[in-house]
């Protein structure tokens, strides 16, 4: 995997968007392989087709791919907001890839996020296009980053280096047990191990969950028994491999 972007591809191109656009997907097409079955490429698809990118022809998962030259932040713009929730909660959005590379062309970091890792609440809706824009009322969307679980950001490329394709193939195998085509049962999954992540031991206890029982209120306004609903999902967790019960309200994290 050749960490550099072709920079003499640029030529021609006023506008960054197109730059990055021509130069990542360039890089793409001749470097990167399916974090998801191993595949050893993944295919351009065909211009304008709306959120998708790139194809394996093995597993038939379609991939978006996102570049920044710059820091990526907790943000990443992407299309219509309508049109990603719609994806969301269709269960047919594809596979994120995002990609960060320097002044030089250099690729810092590149991160898988799969598909079912998204929920409606990490997407934010940007201000409508105003009235004299020639797309009036357009409103797009941001994917909220820093809202997906460690566990769903694949670090495929990690501060300029090389992450083993072995170990990226296992971390989405470990990733997949999280798939759930129901989006409220998902966001619950998810909402939680975000919490359980954010606790700083290894070993933690119910009561450590307890403690994000108003956190969780806030996001489920509708659910009037948190707590029982967090044991329901660690349970979940415990079964997907992603911690250990240890007896007694005692948990360990699975790493």
């Amino acid at each position: 995997m050749d960490l550099r972007l072709d920079a003499s591809l640029a030529e021609g191109y006023h506008s960054g968007t197109q730059i990055t656009r021509v130069l990542s997907e360039s890089w793409a097409a001749n470097n990167m392989y399916c974090p998801c079955c191993g595949h050893n490429h993944i295919d351009k698809m065909r211009n304008n087709l709306p959120v998708s990118d790139f194809l394996c022809e093995r597993c038939g998962e379609i991939f978006e791919l996102k570049a920044k030259k710059g820091e990526i932040n907790n943000k990443i713009n992407d299309g219509a907001y309508n049109t990603m929730i719609d994806r969301i909660t269709s269960c047919n959005n594809p596979e994120l890839l995002v990609l960060q590379y320097t002044i030089d062309y250099e690729i810092t970091n590149l991160i898988l996020i799969p598909k079912f890792f998204f929920i409606p609440s990490i997407i934010e809706k940007r201000k409508p296009l105003s009235e004299t824009a020639r797309r009036a009322g357009w409103q797009g969307c941001n994917i909220i980053v820093s809202t997906v679980p460690d566990q769903g950001r694949i670090r495929i490329v990690d501060n300029k280096r090389i992450i083993a394709k072995e170990i990226v193939l296992r971390q989405y195998e470990k990733a997949r047990a999280i798939r759930n085509n129901d989006i409220d049962a998902r966001g619950w999954l998810l909402d939680v191990l975000n919490c359980v992540n954010r606790i700083e031991t290894n070993e933690f206890s119910l009561t450590d969950m307890y403690k994000f029982v108003d956190t969780l209120s806030e996001l489920h306004s509708d659910n009037n028994n948190v707590e029982a609903k967090i044991r329901q999902q660690l349970q979940y967790l415990r079964n997907k491999g992603f911690i250990e019960f240890l007896g007694r309200g005692q948990y360990r994290k699975r790493l």
